[in-house]
């Protein structure tokens, strides 16, 4: 028996806590694009991207751009505090049944893929097929998607394709799987596992944007994955990329647009509705990206007014920003600020897999431990971030469902214990004044940086100082942004500075990080703690709830315990705009709000 979304989350106890809804934040309009190519977006980014493909990115950057080039089943409300669940290419939010497992979800019909040689001149709607292939290559082990925790053993027969693949070695697309059916071209029925009451949110995920098979059959690289060539059905087309350097997106002249008609949630909102109420859009034509890793180029150039939207990080905030206000000659000149706390967590983590500094022996334990309770968050905010961030005690950050005010780790700060620890456990310092492991063998931390930023280097300056410290040598593996992430999924750095945002607003989205099943996926620490992962499967069955949020707990501790990461804190997005900007609130899950807002071409 089918029930409607809403009343499902109700019997999870789910809306309390997110506050979904069924109602469209938009009014949809069969028509074509409505973007004006005369206004141009210039944005900037501070590290290079890696890829267009949903499947095959994990960064936060080739999301901005992803997200805007394929379409999810479901997005969030542009507006809607605390965030909202929206459709954006089903009809409306899915029909849930009674045991919580099924899940079927309607298609809008005459939504079309950008045009593309590969579609043989032909429009090329999007249909359910789309989305079941869109999902089997998020779990085909073939292609080691850093995004396969999305779906993993979530879909009713797919472990069962999946060990098919691994003996076979070849992953039958062709293969019906009895949780992932399109009964007509314009419904989907998922079958899941056991309930799951994120799994909405997930499908508004980015990495479960359609993707058409034929596109990514033509042009697909070695590895499987179309990167450069993203053929979406989004209100973005891919027109030009420099990798590393420059990316121009220009408006799909097929996508249909939309009515803005998004609701205030706070009074500083209504400007906003004001000015953007009833428009067609999206209304920017170009969107316009630069790689700037320096941030004082960044800084300079959204001075001299060459870009429109620009982030303040580290050390730019204090240029910008008074006591988290704008600077009044900023103000002066019609500057604007969005300033939200990230839904985010950055974090250390030290390689579990490593020889040096993982097992879970007393000895190791102890010299994770020993680095941990030497690290100052505080200070680290204070310098590194100069306050720009908020202190975290646990891995999940304030604004997702989970948060706990109240908790308190017990890793305390301490160079003398730290020492001590050390001393303890036969970390002798040696001739040379450096500590040596138990066995006599020297002892040298490896810090992979990603990047050759200021920042990067202040990271690792930073450390530095706490392992001379420990009398701890340490030495530095700088790498591009994209290398980095690429050996740290295959568990070969030793210890790294690391971050998260939030996928969807629920600690889930955090404590996963750790799972020992994510190991080369998003688990980079290469965690594998039994009792935590006992823990967090037990999570997966529950609704939110104080019994949840006490296991949450408990798993936190279990981190504390064996120390695998150092949690740092939350950090403050600050977005300026310049003063043709219109619209512009940044949203703590979407990755881009281009379009939703508009550009005044007169100022």
């Amino acid at each position: 028996m089918k029930q409607n979304f809403k009343l499902a989350l109700k019997r999870f106890g789910f809306v309390a806590c997110v506050g979904l809804t069924t109602s469209v934040a938009s009014t949809l309009v069969v028509a074509q694009s409505s973007a004006d190519p005369n206004k141009v977006l210039r944005y900037v980014f501070p590290v290079a991207e890696t890829g267009f493909d949903p499947a095959g990115v994990h960064d936060l950057y080739s999301a901005h751009v992803n997200g805007s080039i394929f379409e999810t089943l479901f997005t969030y409300d542009y507006l809607a505090s605390p965030a909202k669940l929206v459709p954006r290419t089903a009809v409306a939010l899915p029909e849930v049944s009674a045991d919580g497992l099924t899940y079927t979800i309607r298609l809008q019909k005459g939504i079309y893929f950008a045009t593309d040689p590969v579609f043989k001149g032909k429009k090329r709607e999007l249909t359910a097929a789309d989305y079941v292939y869109t999902f089997k290559r998020l779990l085909d082990p073939n292609l080691h998607s850093p995004n396969s925790w999305l779906l993993d053993g979530r879909i009713s027969g797919m472990d069962a394709a999946i060990k098919q693949t691994q003996k076979t070695g070849k992953f039958d697309y062709n293969q019906p799987i009895a949780g992932l059916q399109a009964p007509d071209r314009y419904t989907l029925v998922i079958r899941l596992t056991r309930p799951d009451q994120n799994f909405p949110m997930l499908l508004a995920h980015q990495p479960a944007g359609a993707v058409a098979r034929e596109v990514i059959e033509k042009y697909r690289n070695k590895s499987g994955f179309a990167m450069a060539h993203p053929i979406g059905t989004g209100p973005y087309m891919l027109s030009r990329w420099t990798p590393g350097s420059r990316i121009i997106l220009k408006a799909n002249p097929d996508f249909r647009s939309f009515v803005w008609n998004f609701k205030a949630s706070s009074p500083e909102d209504q400007k906003i509705v004001s000015a953007m109420q009833g428009k067609q859009m999206p209304q920017i034509g170009v969107i316009d990206i630069q790689v700037m890793e320096e941030g004082q180029s960044r800084w300079l150039s959204f001075s001299k007014d060459e870009i429109d939207l620009f982030q303040l990080d580290g050390e730019l905030t204090v240029q910008a920003l008074q006591n988290g206000k704008l600077k009044p000659e900023l103000v002066k000149k019609g500057v604007q600020l969005s300033r939200i706390i990230d839904p985010s967590i950055d974090y250390h983590y030290w390689n579990m897999q490593n020889p040096v500094v993982g097992g879970f022996s007393k000895e190791k334990i102890a010299l994770r431990r020993a680095m941990a309770m030497a690290f100052s968050a505080d200070n680290y905010i204070k310098i590194l971030q100069k306050g720009d961030a908020k202190r975290l005690q646990a891995p999940i950050p304030e604004g997702v469902v989970g948060y706990d005010p109240t908790y308190k780790s017990s890793i305390p700060y301490s160079v003398k214990a730290a020492n001590l620890l050390l001393d303890r456990y036969h970390y002798k310092v040696g001739a040379n004044d450096w500590r040596t492991l138990p066995d006599g063998k020297p002892l040298v931390i490896e810090m992979t940086v990603s990047g050759s930023n200021l920042r990067s280097q202040q990271q690792a300056e930073f450390w530095k100082k706490i392992l001379d410290s420990l009398k701890i040598q340490m030495t530095t593996k700088s790498m591009p942004f994209a290398e980095a992430l690429k050996l740290e999924k295959q568990c070969k750095t030793m210890f790294k500075a690391s971050a998260w945002i939030a996928d969807y607003p629920d600690a889930d989205s955090f404590m996963q990080l750790f799972y020992g099943k994510n190991i080369h996926v998003t688990n980079n620490g290469c965690i594998k703690i039994p009792e935590f992962d006992r823990l967090y499967e037990q999570t997966q069955k529950m609704p939110p709830s104080p019994e949840r949020d006490a296991l949450y707990q408990k798993m936190s501790r279990v981190l504390e315990v064996y120390t695998p990461v150092q949690i740092i804190g939350a950090r403050y997005r600050n977005i300026l705009a310049q003063p043709r900007v219109i619209g512009f609130k940044k949203h703590p899950i979407l990755p881009s709000e281009w379009m939703y807002i508009d550009i005044d071409t007169k100022k």
